[in-house]
C-alpha cells in the first residue's frame, strides 16, 4: 500500500475511530463523550445549574484530555529529537489506549455503576485515546483538518460548497471546491462511526469497544505497511527513477 494512497484514507478512517468511541462512550458511561470534550463542559455547566452532583468522568474528562495531549506533545518532542516519526508511535499510543477502554468497560459489567473505578477509568481511557488523536492530526498529519470534531469541519465545508456553487470568482470558487473534497471524508466517516458505535453498544454493550480498537489497529499496521513500502529498495528506485525524469 503506497504511503499516499494510506494518507488519503487515514483522516476517514480516524473519524470513524472517534465518532463510534464518542457514541460507545456517550450510551455506555452515562452522557461521557470522549472526542467531543467541550460538550462535557455543557454538561457540567448543566448539572452546576441545577445544583446537581456530577459524574466524576465527566468532571475528569477536561483535566485528563488537556493532560494527555500535553504529554502527547513532549513524546513527540522526544522523538523529533531523535528524527523518528511520530505517527506510527501515537496511532499504536491510541490502539493500546483504546484497548484499556475496552478492557474496562468489560470489567465494569453489563449493567455500568457510573462511579465505579472500572468505569471511570473507562471512559478516561477513551478520553486519553481521542486526545492522542486530536494531538497526531495537529502534529503529525500537516494540513489536514480535524478528525474528533466535527463543528468547525461542517461550518467550513457548508460555506464552502455554497462558495464552490454560487461564488462569482473562479479562483475562490476552485479553492473551495479542494477544501470541499477534503473535509467530507472526515465529516462522512464521524457520522458514520456514531452510527456504528450506536449499533454496536445496543448489539453488544460493553464489548461495542471492540470496534475502535480493531480500527485503530488496522490504522496503525497500515501506517507500518506503508512505511515499509516507502522504505524499501523498490520503492526508492522508483522515486529515484522519476527524480531522474
Amino acid at each position: 500500500m503506497g504511503n499516499s494512497f494510506f494518507r488519503k484514507v487515514l483522516p476517514g478512517l480516524l473519524a470513524v475511530i472517534a465518532g463510534s468511541t464518542d457514541a460507545i462512550g456517550f450510551l455506555g458511561l452515562g452522557g461521557l463523550f470522549t472526542a467531543h470534550i467541550t460538550g462535557n463542559l455543557v454538561v457540567l455547566s448543566a448539572y452546576a445549574f441545577e445544583r446537581e452532583h456530577a459524574p466524576l468522568a465527566v468532571i475528569l474528562s477536561v483535566p485528563v484530555f488537556m493532560l494527555v495531549l500535553f504529554a502527547t506533545r513532549v513524546l513527540t518532542t522526544a522523538l523529533e529529537s531523535f528524527h523518528m516519526p511520530s505517527l506510527q508511535p501515537l496511532l499504536v499510543l491510541q490502539s493500546l489506549l483504546l484497548a484499556g477502554f475496552l478492557a474496562l468497560r468489560v470489567a465494569a459489567g453489563a449493567h455500568v455503576e457510573l462511579e465505579t473505578a472500572a468505569a471511570v477509568l473507562a471512559g478516561m481511557f477513551g478520553v486519553a485515546a481521542m486526545a492522542v488523536q486530536n494531538a497526531l492530526v495537529q502534529i503529525s498529519l500537516e494540513g489536514v483538518a480535524a478528525t474528533a470534531v466535527m463543528t468547525t469541519n461542517v461550518t467550513r465545508f457548508t460555506l464552502d460548497l455554497a462558495e464552490a456553487l454560487v461564488g462569482r470568482d473562479a479562483s475562490y470558487r476552485q479553492k473551495a471546491r479542494s477544501s470541499v473534497h477534503r473535509l467530507w471524508p472526515q465529516i462522512a466517516g464521524f457520522v458514520v462511526g456514531c452510527g456504528i458505535g450506536a449499533l454496536s453498544e445496543a448489539a453488544f454493550g460493553a464489548w461495542s469497544a471492540a470496534v475502535p480498537v480493531t480500527l485503530a489497529v488496522l490504522a496503525a499496521a497500515l501506517s507500518f505497511n506503508s512505511r515499509a513500502g516507502a522504505d524499501s529498495p523498490e520503492a526508492g528506485a522508483s522515486a529515484r527513477s522519476m527524480a531522474a525524469r
